[in-house]
């Protein structure tokens, strides 16, 4: 009897403790709702918010309001400055990729090597770009096209353009961003281009999206014109020269339409968030109070808008994305620039004047956050080493030069982009390596 007392205490006194638990959930979920519901209601009310990277289920790059050259016109009558909103959450700054390989491919140096490089022939390739035809503008030297990298303590795969276009087979390879990505798109294209046989090969008309396809192997290599990543008036790949950059930094669906169904997409910004004035926020598209932003902030919002989309979207199983550092222009300061430089730093603890650290944080927190859903190519620092690579003054320019310019080439020598062959030659090396 005593023993039955004793086991129906216990059955009671755990009933108790389960009620107990069950009312505060039920309290705890209530309160939540109605805190975070008064702060979603005051906050709308004030600024339309923009998305963390986590949300699974957000709407904001699904908006299928795109807007037109004559929406733009009439966007931003005024605006006002915009005050920094930051994720509270605790960023994870591991670099991921780095922690399952045995050595940093991405530190190393560069070697000469005249017996394998070039990988491809300048004049050979047809759909060359006048802005990255160093030679055929009248550069004299050639050794900055035999320049192989050689990371520290292991060895890059060498590039193989048939095994390329396997791993290409029945696939879409996309590459998205601006010019620079568009010159590494170049840049595997006539990688791959004399792979391909006359008449299996074809090239589209430039627009936002231009395609290469080697029918043979049923894959296309892709560009897709988006400088800012999210929507933006400077979306046209020809007619981008404008007095006010204005995003709509919530808005993503324009591309995102474009680019979902590609099986391994290459990302990159950096160019146009730090170029110009300050960046217009359109958060409606009916707005003409628009926010100012600096291009850190700004690049900022677009990138946690790109982030939201890769973490509800891309399963990692069926897409590989990709996102490519930055690479800016080279110039030391009161040393000069590009101009006339022939030969790559060797000195492993070169850090160009170049770099911007806070951007480098910036993407870093971002993609940390991504975990295994986008893998980073870290180009910055080997890029900084290449000096020698850049256009300078070989290349067609499209605006005219006072006759004070002409007299000084330095002062319009293209240090931004590089000569191909060249540098991102290395970069789709390794992107062959990832893949």
């Amino acid at each position: 009897m005593l023993k039955w007392s004793r086991r129906r205490a216990l059955q009671f006194f755990y009933f108790a403790l389960f009620s107990i638990f069950v009312l505060f959930s039920l309290l705890n979920d209530q309160t939540d709702s109605r805190i975070h519901g008064g702060m979603q209601d005051e906050d709308s009310a004030t600024r339309p918010s923009f998305p963390t990277y986590l949300t699974t289920n957000s709407s904001t790059y699904k908006s299928t309001r795109v807007l037109g050259e004559s929406d733009w016109a009439k966007a931003c009558v005024s605006s006002r400055s915009y005050m920094r909103r930051l994720s509270s959450s605790t960023r994870n700054q591991q670099r991921r990729e780095n922690r399952q390989r045995k050595c940093d491919i991405f530190t190393g140096r560069w070697v000469y090597d005249n017996v394998s490089y070039p990988l491809f022939d300048e004049g050979g390739c047809p759909y060359m770009s006048d802005q990255l035809a160093c030679t055929k503008h009248g550069r004299p030297d050639v050794e900055y096209q035999r320049m192989r990298w050689q990371p520290h303590g292991c060895n890059l795969k060498r590039w193989n353009g048939r095994e390329m276009l396997e791993k290409l087979r029945n696939k879409r390879l996309m590459f998205v961003g601006d010019s620079l990505n568009r010159g590494q798109w170049i840049s595997m294209v006539c990688l791959l281009q004399s792979m391909v046989p006359t008449g299996k090969k074809s090239m589209s008309p430039n627009a936002p999206l231009t395609i290469f396809t080697a029918e043979e192997y049923n894959a296309t290599v892709e560009f897709y014109w988006a400088p800012l990543i999210v929507e933006s008036n400077s979306d046209d790949p020809v007619n981008h020269r404008l007095d006010d950059r204005v995003i709509r930094p919530n808005s993503l669906y324009k591309h995102a339409s474009q680019w979902k169904n590609a099986d391994i997409l290459v990302f990159n910004s950096y160019l146009w968030w730090r170029s110009g004035p300050k960046i217009k926020l359109l958060w409606n598209a009916d707005d003409e109070m628009c926010e100012e932003a600096d291009g850190l902030d700004a690049m900022t919002l677009a990138l946690e808008t790109w982030a939201d989309w890769v973490s509800s979207s891309v399963n990692p199983l069926k897409q590989r994305v990709f996102f490519v550092t930055m690479s800016r222009e080279w110039n030391p300061g009161s040393e000069g620039n590009c101009f006339k430089e022939k030969t790559p730093i060797n000195s492993d603890s070169y850090w160009g004047s170049g770099s911007d650290l806070s951007t480098m944080k910036m993407v870093e927190n971002i993609l940390g956050k991504l975990d295994h859903k986008v893998t980073v190519i870290n180009i910055t620092q080997l890029s900084e080493y290449r000096k020698d690579g850049h256009p300078s003054i070989y290349r067609k320019f499209w605006e005219s030069f006072s006759p004070q310019q002409l007299e000084n080439p330095a002062s319009y020598s293209d240090c931004i982009h590089w000569c191909l062959p060249g540098v991102p030659d290395v970069w789709n090396e390794l992107l062959f390596n990832f893949l």
